[in-house]
């Protein structure tokens, strides 16, 4: 075995990573939920903005710490240097336990769902058998069987998962391009436009703004996944250089996007619809409107396509960040290996399924999402001031790779904003994800003491080494 991985992965590869994995089933079915919570299209337009906003800053103050270090495992790395061992673990531990793993397992799903919509027989209602409160379906089988797939594609090779994760993510935006084409060709409705941005039925308040906070949740983790690209960031081309263009190129044009496809669904789509979705499916009911049942086929064929490939997406990134904590003996040792021929951590890969399909059959996945929402967002956070913190620590890193401390800035003072209201208004979704991360503590204490004593032993074994020969010829010469 070898632990090198090769740095394969062009800028246009980088640009596919960050766009594939943050396009997924997101932008066709949080809006929904979105307009039920703030009740005008005009903000649900305004939401989307913020969201972008937001995920922008985030990404162009990401690149600074990019440039500085195209370690692999990304945001775990950033952690570890600026930090400690033990904040990098715990943003270790919560991307394993939910974050990754269980996106993952809720895309999944998702895929399974409206794969369903096509094959009949894949559904949550057909059993195929009981234990206990468990309910094993033909739709949890489909979904276990994708990540399966999945799995086995991204173990042959970084390039398997690459043309993969290419060849999804140029159909997923040329069908998000179709769907903006169409709806400005022929889903402009001026009774619905008129309807939705009547002045009569707008109004803003102050509380206004904290709705708006709440509501920017479902958006910005429609987009927010960007930063898996740094998590592979050790198999990718000069990523002091790319990284950083990927970040801005992919999240600039997904924003862009998902502003559009939502002014489509406003301009098409009368406010209660959209709120009334059926399964939340806010695009199908624009694209039912303009092409009727064909349209909503449609949709539901570029709904599995988008979530397959952010599936592959994070499939690929994930694993690298628990391959390096196992480098770092944070976590399962047999977990930093890279296979000789495949240059992949193929144990990493097997177990992340492993994990993933656990939470299929368990079921209580998208729970356990809404918990980690806002530590997660608090990790985001963390690591954009560990910028500044990073400046001052590491003054001799490379000034003309800084970026503009306003992009940082913007993101922290908006996701703390953000972070505020959850916790005020949502405390049922907020400490609990606190307490699945905080539970990884005496998991760390455990992981660190078993590393400090192997540090131990290696260290004692040196000493023994460098002693013997000594001892020996001392023990020659008191013979002689």
């Amino acid at each position: 075995m070898s632990n090198e991985m090769k740095r394969t992965l062009s800028l246009p590869d980088s640009i596919s990573m960050v766009a594939g994995s943050m396009i997924g089933c997101g932008i066709f079915l949080v809006s929904a939920d979105i307009s039920r919570q703030v009740q005008s299209a005009f903000l649900l337009l305004l939401v989307w903005i913020v969201a972008g906003f937001v995920s922008f800053c985030g990404a162009i103050a990401y690149g600074e710490l990019a440039a500085n270090i195209p370690d692999e495992g990304g945001q775990y790395m950033y952690l570890k240097k600026i930090y400690n061992d033990k904040i990098a673990f715990l943003f270790g531990w919560t991307l394993f336990l939910v974050i990754q793993g269980g996106t993952i397992a809720a895309i999944s799903v998702a895929f399974s769902k409206f794969t369903g919509l096509l094959i009949p027989a894949i559904s949550l209602h057909h059993i195929l058998f009981n234990l206990g409160p468990i309910h094993f379906s033909t739709q949890q089988l489909f979904a276990i069987i994708t990540i399966l797939t999945l799995t086995y594609i991204n173990s042959r090779g970084i390039e398997y998962g690459i043309i993969t994760q290419n060849l999804f993510t140029v159909t997923k935006l040329l069908s998000i391009a179709a769907i903006i084409v169409c709806g400005l060709i022929f889903g402009l409705n001026w009774g619905v436009i008129h309807s939705n941005f009547a002045l009569s039925n707008f109004s803003f308040h102050m509380t206004d703004i904290a709705k708006i906070s709440t509501a920017t949740v479902g958006a910005l983790f429609a987009s927010i996944s960007w930063n898996n690209i740094t998590f592979i960031a050790g198999e990718i081309k000069e990523p002091e250089k790319n990284v950083k263009k990927a970040l801005a190129y992919g999240v600039g044009m997904v924003v862009l996007l998902y502003v559009m496809v939502n002014l489509i669904y406003t301009v098409s789509t009368p406010l209660a619809a959209i709120q009334n979705a059926p399964d939340d499916i806010v695009a199908a009911v624009s694209m039912g409107a303009i092409f009727g049942h064909i349209g909503e086929k449609i949709i539901a064929i570029i709904i599995m396509i988008s979530a397959f490939g952010c599936a592959n997406g994070m499939v690929m990134a994930g694993a690298r960040v628990y391959y390096k904590m196992a480098k770092d003996r944070l976590f399962f040792r047999n977990l930093a290996v890279i296979n000789r021929k495949t240059k992949v951590p193929v144990n990493s890969l097997w177990l992340q399924c492993a994990w993933i399909s656990a939470l299929i059959v368990w079921g209580n996945y998208t729970q356990l999402l809404d918990f980690v929402i806002f530590a997660s967002l608090i990790f985001y956070i963390v690591t954009m001031v560990g910028i500044f913190i990073y400046r001052k620590k590491f003054p001799e890193s490379n000034k003309a790779l800084r970026i503009n401390s306003f992009f940082a800035i913007a993101f922290i003072v908006i996701s703390t904003y953000i972070v505020g209201c959850l916790a005020i208004y949502k405390p049922a979704t907020t400490l609990p994800g606190l307490i699945i991360t905080l539970a990884g503590l005496p998991v760390y204490f455990l992981w660190n003491k078993a590393k400090e004593k192997a540090a131990a032993e290696r260290l004692n074994n040196m000493k023994s080494a460098a002693t013997n020969p000594i001892e020996m010829e001392t023990e020659t010469q008191a013979i002689g």
